[in-house]
């Protein structure tokens, strides 16, 4: 039987984050936007809320909800302010969820513990500039020596890792005759040899922390493995699916902020003697915004309940991320011309949503790699 209510608790959850997203997050979303200020005090809240550790268990000091909770929140941040959005995302799915599905027990007391408690960001160090949709062209090596790992190498387009303690890296272990070898390995960011360098300049998302790290001769022992040696490719495939519902959701945030944004001004600006809403052409234009809203919503409440049930979902995570990314790019570009002139104008803000939005159809995956994914998955 399909039942789409949510529970008591996810409901309970949905009203506390958007009144939090409305009265704490959105009233600085602008100016974070152009100081490129990261949200640390928003941050703080978040923490005091017991929303950092969100999915995780409470033994190491999560709060046991689910992914759609995780979902929920994720989308309503990003409704206020999809750089706070991205930051919360990264640092459960990429940073957190790793951790939490292959590390030990005394791995995950010691390094999920503390994102979890909001003293240590999650990251992931995945990408490098040879190594983006092709994660197989990974060059970072992690030799042998004695009881440590020697890592050298270089990543790249990396969330929060300014704001972390320590994070998952991928890395080549072994390289016998061409075929690579790679494994995961968790890295303390104040180890010697480890530097994070912040200095990109974005489009969008500009209040998140995006970073390059450079590791030269890093040293970290043998037991920093995470889960098995080699592994490191499919431990990062997992650990994306669930990645690509953060995503979903964050599109989904966007997309509804920029619908708001859109409908509210269509109620107020008069052309030819009626507001902009009496016309059947701007009708229409909302109707078709709302409907894929809820569709894309709907995607990714599902992908996350399959997650929740330990079903096969990496077919709607890919569905999902693919799908409202690409409608969030389109409701905003709708909502900049409902308003016309001053939908270009930042004073308005929906163009911030656009230049927001359009990293979605990039990370995690882009659009033309979620096509593969799906394709591959249906059997072709």
């Amino acid at each position: 039987m399909l039942n789409f209510d949510l529970t008591e608790e996810q409901q309970m959850i949905k009203k506390m984050i958007r009144e939090f997203a409305d009265e704490v997050v959105a009233p600085g979303a602008v100016d974070r936007d152009r100081s490129k200020k990261f949200p640390v005090e928003v941050f703080k809240q978040l923490s005091g809320m017991g929303m950092m550790g969100l999915p995780f268990s409470e033994e190491y000091g999560g709060g046991g909800a689910d992914t759609i909770s995780f979902a929920i929140v994720t989308e309503e941040l990003s409704r206020a302010c999809a750089s706070t959005g991205i930051t919360y995302s990264a640092h459960i799915s990429l940073g957190g969820a790793p951790l939490n599905l292959f590390g030990t027990e005394a791995q995950k007391h010691k390094y999920l513990t503390p994102i979890c408690t909001g003293e240590s960001f999650g990251a992931f160090g995945l990408t490098e500039s040879n190594a983006g949709s092709d994660a197989g062209g990974t060059q970072t090596t992690a030799k042998e020596d004695g009881d440590d790992y020697v890592i050298n190498g270089s990543k790249m387009f990396i969330t929060n890792a300014s704001y972390a303690k320590h994070l998952a890296i991928t890395a080549i272990t072994r390289n016998e005759g061409g075929k690579k070898e790679i494994s995961a390995i968790i890295v303390p960011t104040d180890v010697e040899g480890f530097t994070v360098i912040d200095n990109y300049e974005k489009m969008g998302l500009n209040a998140s922390n995006t970073t390059e790290l450079v590791l030269d001769n890093v040293r970290v022992p043998k037991e920093n493995l995470l889960g098995t040696q080699g592994n490191g490719f499919r431990q990062f495939l997992v650990t994306l699916d669930g990645g690509r519902i953060g995503i979903g959701a964050m599109a989904v945030g966007i997309a509804q902020a920029a619908f708001d944004r859109a409908l509210r001004y269509s109620k107020e600006r008069k052309q030819f003697g009626k507001v902009l809403s009496e016309f059947q052409i701007t009708q229409f234009k909302l109707a078709d915004m709302a409907m894929k809203i809820e569709l894309a919503r709907t995607m990714v409440h599902k992908a996350a309940w399959l997650k929740d049930q330990g079903r096969p979902f990496s077919r709607e995570a890919s569905m999902c991320k693919l799908y409202a990314s690409e409608i969030a790019m389109e409701v905003a570009s709708e909502a900049i011309q409902i308003h016309g002139g001053y939908g270009y104008m930042r004073e308005y803000e929906v163009e911030r949503y656009m230049r927001d939005a359009k990293l979605l159809e990039i990370g995690e995956g882009t659009s033309e790699v979620q096509r593969m994914v799906i394709a591959r998955l249906i059997g072709c």
